[in-house]
């Protein structure tokens, strides 16, 4: 009895001590936790207080009525999306091209860091991070802009370059063509991002220990060993996080470049959720349908966050929680 007790007494101690050096640490860090106060104001007003709205999809919404003598359906709107083929092209749609952009994205900007980290030359690595990451400043309005352009029929760069070098004898459509689009999606965000994802991967390299390098070439190994066996497992955990943060955004396809580019003739693999919801909240004034459709990405989002994390966690590899 007096051993459980004196346990007891220690447990408890543990405690108060753990809770007075939490008190400690916070009131030493008032000035850090006074300037986190906007930020935290700014989450709470545009990102939580918006979701009041999420009450749309449980009901027949009616602009006209006040929130009190509004219709309550339950889940029918839910329902109705499965059920509406526009949507099931839009879900298709998205969850492709995210899927071509985030396997591009990821493939060429790993492979673009390991080649910039071998590079000796200061000035040569540094021309070609600076071209490479500036697409990235240019909004998405004006990359669709310059794609546009580059594609079309008419003196497009594209068209003039394949028909000079007699690749092909007509210009091509790209842009009527639906078999081509989620490509163009896909590569478009490659040239405009690989540059600053490669910034992250590149920032992983500088923390590897550079004796591992040493030891390695002592032993004989050559510079893709040294990339397979030193380099790309250093910078795994990174690629790891990257990933498990990129599964959170599956159905977070670019909307400007797919709103812009449409037309009748690839409307049906143009089409993305944001689009979807679009038409029928402002278009068609459906807002019950439309917030069930951006209620349902959003969960999904966090869903598939949350199996990456979990899967991550269990195969002992780095997490984000």
């Amino acid at each position: 009895m007096k051993n459980k007790k004196s346990s007891e007494a220690v447990v408890s101690e543990t405690v108060l001590v753990n809770k007075k050096t939490k008190w400690q640490t916070l009131s030493k860090q008032k000035l850090l936790m006074a300037m986190s106060i906007p930020f935290v104001l700014y989450i709470i007003l545009f990102r939580y207080v918006p979701l009041w709205g999420w009450t749309m999809a449980f009901q027949n919404y009616k602009p006209n009525k006040d929130f009190f003598h509004q219709t309550w359906v339950g889940f029918k709107w839910f329902a109705e999306l499965f059920k509406n083929r526009e949507f099931i092209l839009s879900l298709r749609n998205t969850i492709c091209m995210s899927l071509i952009s985030t396997a591009l994205g990821y493939i060429t900007a790993i492979v673009i860091a390991v080649f910039l980290n071998e590079v000796r030359n200061i000035t040569v690595k540094r021309f070609v991070q600076t071209v490479s990451y500036l697409p990235h400043f240019l909004s998405w309005i004006i990359v669709t802009g310059l794609v546009a352009n580059a594609l079309s029929v008419e003196d497009g760069t594209i068209n003039n370059i394949l028909m000079a070098l007699h690749l092909v004898k007509e210009p091509i459509k790209f842009l009527s063509i639906p078999k081509y689009f989620w490509h163009i999606i896909g590569w478009t965000y490659v040239w405009k991002e690989v540059g600053w994802n490669t910034i992250v991967y590149l920032g992983a390299m500088t923390a590897i220990d550079p004796t591992l390098y040493e030891a390695a070439e002592i032993d004989g190994c050559g510079r893709l060993r040294k990339i397979f066996h030193i380099t790309l497992p250093g910078i795994k955990p990174t690629i790891i996080i990257m990933m498990i943060m990129s599964a959170g955004h599956i159905l977070d396809a670019n909307f400007e470049m797919p709103y812009l580019l449409q037309n009748g003739m690839i409307q049906d693999v143009a089409s993305t959720i944001d689009i979807f919801v679009l038409k029928y909240g402002f278009k068609l004034f459906n807002f019950s349908l439309a917030t069930a459709a951006g209620i349902f990405k959003n969960v999904v989002n966090i869903i598939l966050l949350i199996v990456a994390n979990s899967i991550a966690k269990r195969a002992g590899e780095e997490r984000l929680i």
